[in-house]
């Protein structure tokens, strides 16, 4: 359109706006131009309706209009040739915190239609203390990062500063609220301590943390007595937060850990999300049923309790999350001491041949060595490693199994990362199915180049979303397309009172993927993870596109979204 018939349109579509009573600000509003209009498209709006056809003019980083817009002005069309538009997908625990500082754009998030990231899983990025500092540095060494921030506040100051691919929001971690009074000791705070770790809590909120989180499993978490996790929960609750938890144990102890998870969200009167809920081990498959029925039945007695999962067989995590917690206390450099000495190696040995509900033995979870497979060292010696399986290293080292977890955390000073191959895929796939369970990606944002594409990845970092529509959808059925939409999107915008998000709705910021549901798929294995998904002809966060055509453009348009206690 010429501009001189554009300031005709102008001017004719203000005088009719004037006749019908319409205020002039509001009228000049409507009739500039949209910045993009989707064309030709299949909407599924993420509420799990049908779909239904109908353009999208999108205007200021907000769906302006849905309709037929033929006619009406824009900068841009994209035309979508018949692929689904849908809303951008929410992943409810993504651990990008500090890899989001190293590449901002975040490449196997936005390839797999993520918009939105939730993060902070017990151990937060902020706040922080010099002890924490130092614990971690070569966490932020092998990163090339310098933690120059303390507070929440002034972490989102740095992320608004550099820019962000996608938008982010962060819980304050209960482990990293313990570490910053407690230290890594196993011990219980003074009633002078618990308050302490409360005004914490309640400063995270006020700086805009969504709520308070668990990690239940590694140490020093284990060491909190359900009354002290009540206390920090009581205090996010006071600003509209929601509690977020890797249950204390996710196998043969699950339900008394869900019990434990009911009473926090009765007694501190606070919304739950159960993270990457599943029934762990071997010695548990096929107790999904019964977990499944006391969420169930919780939620018909009115606790809000949710839950999201990754939708993999292999779950990833630490090396040193097999080594009972007592070996644990003092924090990694009494863990390493432990595993030097004889007399200590013995009696872990011990405690992990010795089947327990007192701890989460994952040693007892697994068929064999054969089933964890190394993924993430920062010791360069240990780089040939990445990708074999710990029998494998064991074959080469000529040691036991477990003498060989000893010494590679040793050698690694505690760090390596591993996939545990410890679920069954009936279990998996009726977690997946249950109406209030989301998705969640349980990793970091990384690339397949530079500096994150150096570590062996569980694949879920690269390919859950595209997974899910590939695998369940389209080839098994055991979800409809409309419901997987409405699991990335709406559910969890839902579930974190993202308030804006999660629906293509007039008013709602436009976070749009844009796909052939016939041809999206993942692409990275166990084998090979550093592998982007293909089939995202288009994403757009806030309005702006961050791959267009199939291609990434590099623009960093996301948002910090703070949660409901925030003050500025």
């Amino acid at each position: 359109m010429s501009k001189y018939k554009l300031q005709r349109w102008s001017l004719a579509f203000l005088s009719a706006a004037l006749l019908l009573g319409v205020t002039p600000l509001v009228a000049q509003e409507q009739a500039r131009p949209f910045d993009i209009v989707i064309m030709n498209d299949r909407v599924i709006d993420g509420t799990g309706s049908p779909w239904y056809s109908g353009d999208i003019g999108i205007r200021g980083g907000k769906i302006a209009a849905i309709g037929n817009l033929t006619a009406m002005p824009r900068t841009r069309t994209i035309d979508a040739h018949g692929s689904v538009v849908a809303p951008g997908f929410i992943d409810m625990l993504g651990q990008s915190e500090l890899t989001v500082i190293v590449d901002p754009r975040l490449p196997s998030k936005i390839f797999q239609g993520i918009t939105t990231e939730i993060t902070g899983e017990g151990d937060s990025v902020a706040p922080l203390n010099e002890a924490i500092r130092r614990a971690d540095q070569k966490q932020y060494d092998l990163l090339h990062i310098q933690p120059d921030w303390q507070t929440f506040r002034q972490y989102f100051s740095r992320l608004e500063k550099q820019g962000i691919g996608i938008n982010v929001a962060d819980y304050v971690g209960a482990t990293t609220v313990r570490r910053l009074v407690l230290g890594d000791d196993d011990i219980q705070p003074t009633p002078t301590q618990l308050v302490q770790m409360r005004l914490l809590v309640r400063q995270a909120m006020l700086d805009g943390a969504v709520g308070v989180s668990t990690s239940l499993e590694y140490p020093p978490a284990p060491y909190a007595k359900t009354e002290e996790l009540i206390a920090l929960a009581s205090e996010a609750s006071r600003s509209g937060g929601i509690y977020a938890t890797h249950m204390r144990s996710e196998s043969t102890a699950i339900l008394p850990s869900l019990d434990e998870v009911i009473r926090i969200a009765r007694e501190a009167r606070i919304p739950v999300e159960i993270w990457h809920f599943k029934v762990a081990g071997k010695p548990s498959w096929g107790h999904m049923p019964e977990a499944v029925a006391k969420i169930e039945a919780a939620r018909a007695q009115g606790i809000d309790i949710a839950a999201d999962t990754y939708a993999y067989t292999a779950w990833g995590n630490g090396l040193s999350a097999f080594i009972p917690p007592w070996a644990h206390d003092g924090g990694k450099a009494k863990l390493l001491e432990r595993l030097k000495d004889a007399a200590a190696r013995e009696r872990i040995r011990k405690d992990m041949l010795t089947p327990s509900d007192e701890w989460e033995n994952e040693w007892q979870q697994i068929p064999g060595p054969e089933s964890i497979l190394i993924g993430q060292v920062q010791n360069p010696k240990l780089l040939p490693l990445q990708g074999k399986t710990l029998a494998e290293v064991a074959k080469l080292w000529n040691k036991d199994p477990i003498d060989t977890i000893f010494d590679l955390l040793i050698q690694d000073d505690a760090f390596t990362g591993v996939a545990v191959f410890g679920m069954s895929e009936p279990d998996v796939a009726l977690a997946l199915q249950q109406p209030w369970v989301s998705i969640d990606n349980d990793s970091s944002g990384v690339s397949p180049e530079g500096i994150l594409g150096r570590e062996h990845s569980h694949p879920r970092a690269y390919g859950t979303f595209p997974r899910i529509l590939r695998k369940y959808v389209r080839e098994e059925h055991k979800l409809t397309l409309e419901d997987a939409i409405r699991k990335f999107s709406a559910l969890p915008a839902q579930r974190l009172r993202l308030e804006g998000r999660g629906l293509l709705r007039v008013g709602m910021w436009a976070d749009i993927t844009i796909f052939d549901p016939a041809t999206i798929r993942d692409l990275a294995t166990f084998d090979n993870p550093n592998q982007l998904s293909q089939g995202m002809e288009y994403v757009l966060v806030n309005g702006v596109p961050v791959i267009d055509l199939g291609k990434m453009t590099g623009a960093l348009p996301g948002k910090v979204l703070r949660g409901p206690g925030y003050t500025p």
